[in-house]
């Protein structure tokens, strides 16, 4: 009597059967790529230009150049650096003992930083022109110029698809170059000085004809003006860029106000509307006789304007 033989074991991966291939490696999945977030070990003010470093692979320096660039090419640079603080999380503090490691990565394409680099070419350019001709580009001229120096690398981005990190720094950058530009199209940036301001004139002959004020709260006070001793009508332009605009004017005064406002909550004499004639109150004998004495012009960018009686 005969015993049955034993089953025999499946070929291992090393004993394939005759004729078969053996299986193929597994397929490494694509690099992750890092999160977009404020650095926390390379910074200066808020650690943009280093996240955008660790992001992009384009080193932080030639990030802080191009922002100082853009400032100086007409103020900016300052707006996509709060833009970016804003919009870009802090990354998470490192644990005490485990130091963070940065993940190895593949190849990076050299196309950003070309691009970043024909980007400070051609605003230096545009400073020359504007310093050495009559031509002033200004933000809008400035801004448009780097935004068609990034769509033009994120073509070539497109075609090479070299290495990575050649689409994700431009589009970002493009995307805030697009935010500023729109930003400076509908804010009014005009030179000026910086911080809260108030003015208080006592005679009619005080009352400047221009105000001028970059940025910060504006508060131009003529209750204290005696219209008893003017002879003419106080016409006043006030020409703001960033932060609220107040505006005081005598009981008795007449007034003829017009405001164009970028953003923000205009209202005139406790109504919601942009422009209109008010009459004073009171005995005096100028007051309601549809003949202003006080002129007001207003241009804001980014505030609420207020024009109110003291």
């Amino acid at each position: 009597m005969t015993s049955a033989l034993p089953p025999s074991a499946p070929p291992t991966t090393a004993e394939q059967p005759p004729g078969s291939w053996p299986p193929p490696p597994p397929t490494p999945g694509p690099a992750s790529r890092p999160q977009l977030r404020r650095s926390r070990s390379d910074k200066v003010i808020g650690g943009v230009a280093g996240g955008l470093a660790e992001y992009t692979g384009i080193d932080a320096l030639l990030w802080r150049v191009g922002a100082i660039a853009l400032t100086l090419a007409g103020g900016s640079g300052i707006i996509i650096y709060l833009l970016l603080w804003l919009l870009m999380p802090s990354a998470p503090a490192a644990q005490p003992g485990n130091p963070a490691t940065r993940r190895p990565s593949g190849p990076r394409s050299p196309v950003p930083g070309i691009t970043v680099a024909a980007l400070l070419i051609v605003l230096g350019l545009g400073v020359l022109v504007t310093q050495f001709t009559d031509l002033d580009l200004g933000p809008r001229g400035f801004l448009g110029s780097a935004l068609l120096v990034v769509g033009v690398g994120l073509v070539v981005g497109a075609l090479t698809g070299v290495g990575r990190g050649a689409k994700g720094g431009l589009i970002t950058l493009g995307l805030l170059l697009s935010a500023a530009l729109l930003m400076v199209s509908t804010v009014q940036l005009p030179n000026g000085e910086v911080g809260d301001r108030t003015y208080r004139p006592t005679t009619a002959a005080g009352v400047q004809s221009v105000y001028e004020h970059g940025a910060g709260d504006f508060t131009l006070d003529l209750t204290g003006v005696d219209l008893a001793d003017s002879t003419r009508t106080i016409t006043t332009e006030i020409d703001a860029g960033l932060g609220d605009i107040d505006v005081l004017v005598p009981y008795a005064a007449d007034v003829r106000v017009s405001v164009d406002n970028g953003i923000g909550e205009v209202r005139l004499f406790g109504d919601v509307v942009a422009e209109g004639f008010f009459p004073g109150s009171g005995s005096a004998a100028w007051s309601g006789d549809d003949d202003p004495e006080i002129v007001l012009t207003i241009s804001s960018g980014l505030g609420d304007v207020e024009v109110s009686r003291g």
